[in-house]
């Protein structure tokens, strides 16, 4: 069975989350970092409940509220790099979540196209 791309990018992401929770609270960063760990690791959390769906209805809904938790993510780290909170650089973290977000969107779009609309 071949991988799911999402699913695993999601959770490589989850676990740089995690690593970068650890490296901010180091540096005795704790309000942001609590609320980029929660919206970071839930993005895949939330891939994970779409690929259980029960319907493509469900499905549809669940990545939309991983793109959501993508997008506040994209948010906390973008305050981090402006901030003066850490010297820890984010850079590459807001790279690959937007990556993410890009990924998640074009699922989101493409599952769409397939759901009869009503006239």
């Amino acid at each position: 069975m071949k991988d799911n791309i999402i699913a695993v990018k999601t959770f490589d992401f989850s676990l740089s989350i995690i690593s970068l929770y650890i490296s901010l609270k180091r540096e005795n960063e704790f309000i942001i970092s609590k609320q980029l760990m929660r919206s970071g690791t839930s993005i895949g959390a939330n891939v994970e409940e779409a690929i259980a769906a029960q319907s493509k209805k469900d499905f549809i809904h669940k990545m939309a509220i991983a793109s959501k938790e993508a997008r506040e993510t994209k948010y906390w780290l973008r305050l981090l790099s402006k901030s003066a909170l850490t010297q820890t650089p984010v850079d590459s973290y807001l790279i690959e979540v937007e990556h993410i977000i890009n990924i998640i969107t074009k699922i989101i779009k493409t599952s769409q196209e397939g759901i009869a609309k009503p006239i």
